[in-house]
């Protein structure tokens, strides 16, 4: 086997390779003996057809097949001896395959660059604030005090005012007719939260119970029910029951109530202390998405189109999965979206492969102990038996991607470490 290549770009290559005669012979003589055998020729008795008559009849069939069997078997080692590393199908171009003669092909392949070096020491960064502001902090309270909170009837009859929770049985219309299935019974809404559209929470203002108002909404055309997307609703609200959010006094007993908390002051210090915990959480997670852009930019390899093709369905499944678990109708992404998912998934790629280069200079391997430390997490961060998430990774795929993120953790924290950092 004889090969040459030439490099079309530095992710696509043209590898052309020829097979000797002797081997084209061997193995059409070996699919011609397996054809005969199990062909049924009328008027031969199987097995008993003339060559000539078997060749007649299933020659182009043959030759097709050994031209894809001598393809899948050069193919692999002819890029393994030129050194490439191939990263999607090939496009094959074959000669005529005639025996007796050598057989030729030329096959075009998107190839893995040749990274000559790397740039990721002093890659500058800015870390954002993790301290918590007062505003925050009496966010929390206050949420908590809302979580404590009763709903009480007025003591004296009175219409619906802002914030007040009303339930109420809603009709939903169009052009006068009822929609079925639209409607609902009971429902409790409380006004200024967002839990329905404006219109409807603007009718309810002055609103007594046993009052019917209306609101009419333009619903927009990615509404999951084609007897309303994109229509002009009428939505009939009859009023039911008003009640009023009572929150109990911000002080020393609610935070006793609240937990193992003396005073309110301690109550205060321990929502700092979370929200410092989870504001460096996140801090760490933006440092990290900083330092990748800045890697990438700093490394501008070219990156095989199929690779960011792969990438891109992966985010797209992951983009349509959240969208339908949250209830939206599956549909597919816009092309403003899309093409914000391929620049994304560029991103994705030529990180991937720097990084890689950067764990292969600096020695970074994986070992058994740090996967388990990697499947102990997971079990962590999923609230799953180790057990279960032990057997759930054993998959060679699933194991194979636990190990690129731990690999990837590891690198990221050595670019860390020779990073110039500064805080916002």
């Amino acid at each position: 086997m004889q090969t040459t290549v030439q490099k079309l770009s530095p992710v696509l290559v043209e590898l052309n390779v020829e097979i000797d005669a002797d081997r084209v012979t061997k193995e059409y003589e070996q699919a011609f003996v397996r054809a005969s055998k199990s062909a049924r020729i009328k008027g031969f008795r199987p097995g008993k057809a003339p060559r000539a008559v078997l060749e007649r009849l299933l020659g182009p069939r043959l030759s097709v097949d050994v031209m894809q069997r001598l393809v899948d078997e050069t193919f692999p080692k002819a890029a393994a001896e030129q050194q490439m590393f191939p990263v999607a199908q090939p496009t094959v171009e074959p000669q005529p395959l005639k025996t007796g003669e050598a057989f030729s092909y030329k096959a075009t392949v998107e190839v893995l660059p040749a990274i000559e070096s790397v740039v990721y020491e002093g890659l500058k960064a800015t870390r954002p604030k993790a301290e918590p502001t007062k505003e925050q902090i009496e966010q929390e309270l206050e949420a908590l005090r809302r979580a404590n909170s009763t709903l009480e009837t007025p003591k004296k009859a009175r219409p619906v005012q802002d914030k007040d929770v009303v339930t109420c049985d809603i009709e939903v219309k169009v052009d006068g007719e009822i929609v079925p299935g639209a409607g609902t019974v009971g429902l409790a809404i409380e006004l200024s939260a967002g839990q329905v559209f404006p219109e409807i929470e603007k009718s309810l203002l002055g609103a007594k119970v046993g009052s019917k108002v209306s609101a009419f909404v333009d619903m927009p055309e990615s509404h999951p029910s084609p007897a309303l997307a994109g229509k002009k609703a009428e939505f009939v609200v009859d009023v039911k029951e008003i009640k009023e959010r009572v929150l109990p006094p911000l002080d020393d007993e609610l935070a006793k109530d609240l937990g193992d908390f003396n005073s309110l002051e301690e109550l205060r210090a321990d929502i700092e202390k979370q929200l410092t915990n989870q504001l460096k959480e996140q801090a760490d997670t933006v440092l990290a998405e900083r330092l990748v852009q800045a890697l990438v930019e700093a490394n501008p390899i070219p990156v095989p189109p199929s690779l960011v093709e792969q990438q891109a369905r992966v985010s797209e499944r992951e983009i349509l999965y959240r969208a339908i678990s949250q209830g939206a109708p599956a549909r597919g992404l816009g092309e403003e979206l899309r093409k914000k998912v391929m620049e994304e998934s560029e991103v994705k790629v030529r990180a991937g492969l720097v990084m890689a280069e950067i764990a292969k200079k600096e020695g970074i391997q994986i070992n058994n102990e740090q996967i388990e430390e990697g499947l102990k997490e997971l079990a962590e961060q999923t609230g799953k038996n180790i057990a279960k998430v032990r057997a759930e990774y054993s998959d060679p795929k699933k194991r194979e991607m636990l190990v690129g993120m731990i690999l990837e953790n590891k690198v990221l924290d050595l670019i860390e470490s020779k990073a110039q950092i500064t805080d916002e």
